[in-house]
């Protein structure tokens, strides 16, 4: 109970902070399940997307967050676990563990993720390269839907090192579905999604 309550007043708090303007240009609204992959600039990414969401995507749909940043407290292992129901993956990639493992579970299981696929926040206007994950899921998984997405101005809510959040107006535009083509390789569709994640920019 506390949990949901939690998520009603963050909700209702990004959409104050934000105006979480949700543009659906490429595709409509859909229960189906999907990878929604989007540019990374700040923490507050995961709640911008999740806030987009309509209530019945948002309870079908999981985040993807760091663990090793995201569990650093109780209260941020709480809410990440308790209130967004995020998929936990490690940074690095070791011998004893794959980081694609728990986003394989969770869409095996049927659910719709948000993904990062620059793997950590970046600085500057354009994304930086997308790493493997993202055609590794498309490929294993080729009847869920790929849907590009583009924050905006997020990154002035909350800015790399800051905690206070300040009130900036910002828009999730989601494109138009896409997938692995026939005989296209890892880095050819890499550079295909980031450029249809930055083609959502000026939309």
């Amino acid at each position: 109970m506390l949990a949901k309550m939690v998520g009603w007043f963050l909700l209702g708090l990004v959409r104050v902070l934000t105006g979480s303007q949700a543009r659906w240009h490429g595709c409509p609204p859909k229960a189906e399940q999907r990878i929604y992959f989007a540019n990374h600039q700040s923490h507050a990414d995961l709640v911008m997307i999740w806030a987009a969401l309509p209530k019945e995507l948002r309870n079908v749909t999981r985040a993807i967050a760091a663990r090793d940043y995201w569990t650093k407290t109780p209260f941020k292992k709480w809410l990440t676990s308790a209130v967004f129901n995020v998929i936990y993956v490690s940074r690095e990639r070791t011998a004893e563990e794959d980081p694609l493992e728990p986003l394989i579970a969770a869409l095996a299981k049927g659910d719709s993720i948000i993904l990062f696929p620059e793997g950590t926040r970046g600085h500057l206007e354009e994304p930086q390269a997308f790493k493997a994950g993202l055609f590794n899921l498309a490929s294993k998984f080729p009847n869920v839907v790929l849907v590009p997405a583009w924050i905006n101005n997020v990154q002035h809510v909350l800015p790399k090192g800051e905690v206070v959040p300040v009130p900036v107006l910002c828009s999730v535009t989601f494109g138009s579905p896409m997938r692995v083509e026939d005989g296209e390789d890892r880095r050819d569709f890499l550079v295909r999604a980031r450029q249809a994640v930055i083609a959502l920019r000026d939309v």
